[in-house]
């Protein structure tokens, strides 16, 4: 397959560990990535240059139940831009250059901003109304098909940026949100992996796991054949999985964490020590998580996955504080295990689930 040029927007220290470090593995030789800084923070500065210089990744956890300590070098990134002085540049890559846009942006990404509204390009803008202004761009450069691909975690992301980008554009030449809406690529996918420290000033610490799970449709640049990647008919499985299996797990030990009086571990990997404590995990999972999933005809593969995600608990190397994954704590049991009992149900599954309600119902 050919190499894409792939314009980043985000430095976060997941997409360097993720999508990056993926991009290098597959191209060793080459360095597809331009990234772009899109906050004016001056204490990234040193991160974004330093990038392009070639970071390190250490890969620390367990994999088949044996320890993992690898050092990796990512050398995917030709540059970096700052989107407030280098916005020019932007522009040109988008219009002319990139086959991919790629991006992680902080929690605020997305969400609307008062420059929104302004008709020229501004670095204040939200991601969705500068993407409207960049591609407009390359619409009236002939409009090459470009792939739209965020890895924010949100259900159907790239459809939910299409329609805040279709948004932004409202007051623009209906000809361009035509092109926008029909011969854009906009691309749903979901990723997963624990990245649980930085390294300066650039790279950081992660675990074994990866995914970078994307949804098929009819016109999809796959971005690197890599072993984490994987192109799916449907991405509902997937986070059904991570939803009700990882982050439920997440929620049940809090919950029994809080029942003990916060006594007896302080991170996930205690619970995991603790033989008592993990055979009780394992009992959800296998007699009230596992049946629901059957009854919705989705149980092939699932025991591997409860199985690495087990393995992913018990990393030696992360300290994944149980006081961190209780903050919200209520909101998250309806979320995760609240709505898996309803979904359960809705397939057939009529268990008792005695440990989950037990759970659910001491929020």
């Amino acid at each position: 397959m050919s190499t894409p040029s792939v314009l980043q927007f985000g430095t976060s220290r997941f997409l360097q560990a993720h999508a990056d470090l993926f991009f290098a593995e597959c191209w060793p030789d080459q360095r597809p990535v331009t990234v772009v800084q899109s906050s004016g923070d001056p204490s990234r500065a040193a991160r974004l240059q330093a990038l392009a210089k070639g970071y390190d990744v250490q890969i620390r956890g367990l994999s088949q139940g044996k320890p993992v300590e690898e050092l990796r070098h990512v050398s995917a990134i030709a540059r970096g831009l700052i989107f407030g002085t280098d916005m020019a540049e932007v522009q040109r890559i988008v219009a002319e250059q990139a086959d991919i846009l790629l991006s992680n942006t902080a929690d605020a990404g997305f969400r609307r901003s008062a420059a929104d509204e302004g008709r020229v390009l501004d670095p204040a803008m939200s991601y969705p109304a500068k993407l409207a202004h960049l591609l407009r761009a390359r619409f009236e450069a002939g409009g090459r098909v470009v792939q739209i691909m965020p890895t924010e975690l949100l259900r159907s992301n790239g459809a939910v940026l299409r329609d805040l980008v279709l948004e932004a554009a409202a007051a623009m030449d209906p000809a361009y949100r035509d092109w926008l809406r029909e011969e854009v690529v906009w691309v749903n996918s979901l990723v997963d992996r624990i990245v649980s420290e930085p390294l300066h000033p650039a790279g950081a610490v992660a675990e074994p796991y990866a995914l970078w799970a994307i949804e098929a449709q009819p016109r999809l640049r796959v971005p690197c054949v890599h072993p984490a990647v994987q192109v799916v008919a449907d991405l509902g499985v997937i986070e059904r999985r991570k939803l009700f299996v990882l982050n439920l797990g997440h929620s049940w030990m809090v919950s029994e964490w809080l029942a003990r009086q916060k006594q007896g571990a302080v991170h996930v990997r205690d619970v995991m020590s603790d033989p008592d404590w993990a055979e009780g995990l394992r009992a959800v999972y296998a007699e009230e998580v596992v049946p629901g999933f059957a009854a919705a005809g989705e149980e092939a593969g699932l025991a591997d996955y409860v199985e690495t995600t087990l393995e992913r608990f018990a990393n030696p190397y992360l300290d994944h504080a149980l006081a961190d994954i209780a903050q919200n704590h209520a909101e998250k049991l309806e979320r995760r295990i609240g709505a898996f009992l309803s979904w359960a149900e809705e397939n057939g599954d009529t268990g008792a689930k005695p440990k989950l309600r037990a759970a659910l119902e001491e929020k």
